[in-house]
């Protein structure tokens, strides 16, 4: 991965901060500014969208301020720290919501606010107008990069609008002074198609909130799944380009082979949501959207998780069903491999529900090695950890020249 010298935001080990090393990181962001436009916010939930709010925590714990631009929500509560501008649901997913670029606006905010840095998270309407405004009053600008969108079009049938979209995002993220990427895989692959000024902005994941010790026997039967009983578990949105159908053909297979073996739950919503209850296997438990304490005990409950996404940029689901001490079965993607690590799950071949299926079906007969790979993917989550993430990257955010 290419780079400007900027510190990379890499995975830490996560130790309790003495009263000292607290004490300095309350001050790494001091005198930080940060004004962030983001096309997605909470309440919505998705990676990009918990990643920001985490960012705005952070931000205010180490001693800077922060100010969220982003799209309008009818649940939305009230929050002076985040402007919401006009906007409609998108018509693909009612959950995804579009505003247009408000350049004057954009402008308006940045005037009264004063920044000393806009993050432009998303390239749509919000994120294409703070960028403008940003780019327009010289104020520093840099920009994140979380979703592969000629990926998605080849999944929706547009394949052929992947090569403007590649010259779209190199515009796009070409006019900041760094482009943040999650993995190191990611910003090898942007800088493999003429990106500049790539940095690591990685991920963490909370491992007092995710964690095998919320597993729960009540919860597991809640699923249908006994003592014996092998419970393969997925969580993330319900869309077409999470690769879902893949891992919902892997469960019908594996249920075949071995009926009466597994049990099924589904964690999330979205677009694909009848489809996947259509094509799931018999008794199939979906729960959909869940937040805090469910969502802990739903991954901690799992034996096995499916990740069949080639798509995402960094999986945070995976990440918290690895802490969870889930074993993993995912589709070969060079984001997944990367946080796998050395042996922290079993990758297969992208859109291989055969092979995905064959792993299911080792896995309820080799306990061991079911219980080899949950010890190995537990292992390789303690290395991700959100204080050190955000040390580094907010270090880096007042760094600029």
């Amino acid at each position: 991965m290419v780079g400007t010298g900027a510190p990379a935001a890499t995975p830490a080990d996560a130790p309790t901060a003495a009263p000292d090393e607290a004490a300095e990181r309350r001050d790494i962001a001091r005198g930080l500014r940060l004004a962030v436009f983001t096309d997605t916010y909470a309440p919505q939930v998705n990676g990009v969208a918990r990643t920001l709010e985490r960012l705005a925590e952070a931000v205010r714990r180490r001693g800077g301020a922060v100010r969220v631009v982003t799209t309008g929500d009818p649940s939305a509560r009230a929050d002076p720290d985040v402007v919401r501008w006009p906007s409609v649901p998108f018509w693909g997913d009612p959950h995804v919501r579009i505003a247009p670029p408000l350049l004057s606006r954009a402008r308006r905010e940045l005037l009264a606010w004063h920044p000393t840095v806009v993050l432009a998270a998303t390239p749509f309407g919000v994120g294409i107008a703070g960028r403008a405004a940003a780019r327009g009053l010289g104020t520093r600008l840099v920009t994140s990069y979380h979703t592969h969108l000629s990926a998605y079009a080849r999944f929706y049938g547009l394949g052929a609008l992947e090569p403007a979209s590649w010259r779209f995002l190199r515009w796009f993220h070409g006019g900041g002074m760094r482009t943040y990427c999650p993995t190191r895989a990611v910003g090898d692959e942007l800088a493999r198609r003429g990106f500049h000024d790539l940095a690591l902005w990685s991920r963490g994941v909370e491992h007092a909130r995710f964690h095998p010790g919320h597993r729960s026997r009540a919860r597991r039967l809640a699923f249908g799944a006994r003592e014996d009983t092998v419970l393969v578990i997925y969580a993330g949105r319900l869309a077409r380009e999470k690769n879902l159908e893949v891992a919902l053909k892997a469960m019908r297979v594996a249920d075949a082979a071995l009926p009466g073996r597994f049990a099924f739950a589904l964690a999330g919503d979205g677009p694909f949501a009848a489809r996947a209850r259509a094509q799931a296997p018999s008794g199939a438990t979906f729960t959909g959207r869940i937040t805090g304490d469910a969502l802990s005990a739903f991954y901690a409950a799992g034996d096995v998780m499916l990740f069949p996404s080639t798509t995402d940029t960094f999986g945070n689901v995976l990440l918290e069903g690895m802490a969870s001490g889930t074993a993993v079965v995912a589709a070969d993607a060079p984001p997944t491999r990367e946080i796998l690590g050395d042996g922290g799950g079993v990758l297969v071949a992208p859109d291989d529900a055969s092979a995905m299926a064959g792993e299911l079906v080792t896995l309820a007969l080799d306990g061991a090695r079911r219980r080899a790979l949950q010890s190995a993917a537990l292992a390789a989550s303690a290395r991700f950890n959100w204080d050190g993430v955000f040390d580094a990257f907010l270090s880096d955010l007042r760094a600029l020249p």
